[in-house]
Formats: C-alpha cells, sequence, structure tokens
C-alpha cells in the first residue's frame, strides 16, 4: 500500500486531494490546528475507504518545528511515503507596499517553507527508493502576478521556481515531481464573495488531475498543468 502525506489537508484542494488518495486506496497523513476538524476528517476518509490508514496530528504546517515532527510521525505510522502534496497556502489580499509587518514571512512560512522542508526530509529516502511523486500547488499568480496580491504571487513563484530545482535533482533518481498550476479555484479565499462555482474551477478538478498524472507510466512525468477556469480568471 502506497503513503501520502498531504499538507493543508482539511480544506480546499487538499481535503479533495486526500478524498480522492484514498478512494485510490492510498493512506495518509494530514495535519491541521483544530483538532475538531481533524477527527471527523480521519473518520470521513476511513468511511471513505476502511482499509486505508489515516495518521493525524495537530500541528501548524507553517511552524517548522511542528511540520518536521508531523512529518517525522508519519514516517514511523505509516512507513516509506512515496507521494508528497504541498498544499498548504494563504491568500493574503495586499499590495506589497500595505502589506503588514508580519505578511512577508507568514506568508513565505505558509506558501514555500513547508514544501522545501518536506522535500529535504522525504527526498533522500526518495532517491534511494527510486520510487516517489511530489506535488506543488502553485497558482496562475506564479505566472502573471496579481497586484492586488504581491506577496502571494511572489511565493507562488518561487514555489514554482523551487519545483523546477527539485524537478531537476530528482529525475535521474525515478522521482516525479509536478507543478499544479490552478486558476480561480473555489476555496476559503472566496469566501464571502458571491461568485458563480459554474465559472470556476472546483477543488475536485485538481484532485482528479493530481489522481490521473499519479497513475500514469513510470516513464512519463507531467512537470507542470494549468488548470484555468473555462471562461478566464475571474
Amino acid at each position: 500500500m502506497k503513503n501520502a502525506l498531504i499538507t493543508g489537508a482539511t480544506k480546499g484542494m487538499g481535503r479533495a486531494i486526500a478524498i480522492a488518495l484514498a478512494n485510490e486506496g492510498i493512506s495518509l497523513a494530514v495535519c491541521s490546528r483544530n483538532a475538531a476538524d481533524l477527527a471527523a476528517f480521519k473518520t470521513e476518509l476511513l468511511q471513505i475507504n476502511p482499509a486505508i490508514k489515516v495518521f493525524t496530528a495537530i500541528a501548524d504546517g507553517s511552524n517548522k518545528n511542528e511540520l518536521l515532527q508531523f512529518a517525522k510521525g508519519a514516517q514511523q505510522e505509516l512507513g516509506f511515503i512515496s507521494i508528497l502534496v504541498n498544499s498548504l497556502g494563504m491568500y493574503a489580499p495586499s499590495r506589497i507596499l500595505d502589506d503588514g509587518a508580519d505578511t512577508f514571512e507568514k506568508t513565505i512560512n505558509t506558501n514555500l517553507m513547508p514544501a522545501y522542508e518536506l522535500y529535504r526530509y522525504f527526498g533522500k529516502a526518495m532517491i534511494a527508493a527510486r520510487d516517489g511523486h511530489v506535488f506543488n500547488i502553485c497558482s496562475v499568480a506564479a505566472l502573471n502576478p496579481v497586484v492586488e496580491a504581491g506577496t502571494y504571487s511572489v511565493t507562488k513563484a518561487a514555489l514554482l521556481s523551487l519545483t523546477k530545482a527539485m524537478r531537476l535533482e530528482m529525475q535521474q533518481h525515478g522521482v516525479k515531481v509536478t507543478a499544479v498550476i490552478p486558476g480561480s479555484t473555489l476555496t476559503n479565499s472566496w469566501a464571502g464573495q458571491n461568485v458563480d462555482k459554474n465559472k470556476m474551477v472546483l477543488p475536485e478538478d485538481v484532485a482528479s488531475a493530481i489522481v490521473n498524472i499519479y497513475k500514469m507510466s513510470a516513464g512519463a512525468n507531467v512537470d507542470e498543468i494549468i488548470i484555468r477556469p473555462a471562461g478566464g480568471q475571474l
């Protein structure tokens, strides 16, 4: 049985990805700062597929020490982690000149640091096993910066660059790395706004893409996939 670790797994895209992987019979490691959300989601995942294992940890994924403790616990509980999905993210709707004093640090520690640290934690084991697939959830803001979310755009561009560096390091070792680049996706970032879900990418669309990419033959890798709303960005 394969094992996956997913950050940001109790909400939005991460949640949809976890459900999709559970349906594929893949055991999961998920964390959250909210114990109640975590317990409810574990129950839901085991109802979806009682044959899998689900490791949970109360942890803040933007805190390096808590993140690495979660990674260590997942490895001890599940064994070799062959699928890593870096889905944790925050969207700060602010121009850079209007950012708060801690906006840059918080956004870096949420959108970029976890992917870097988890890659360093699991990467060498993946190389030794010649097995693994890393999915980093980027954003179209990495390609076309959003002036109303400048620091978010910068961190997502950095994540895309990190993904490319990971791929170059890993490609000779049989380990795959994919940048998933969604456009306007119906997540909590849109809470309180009047939006039409039929004009947006759904979290389940992103999850479906990841499952299908993962199931490709050993010799095929999707370097990047861009998923935009059919009618254009909102």
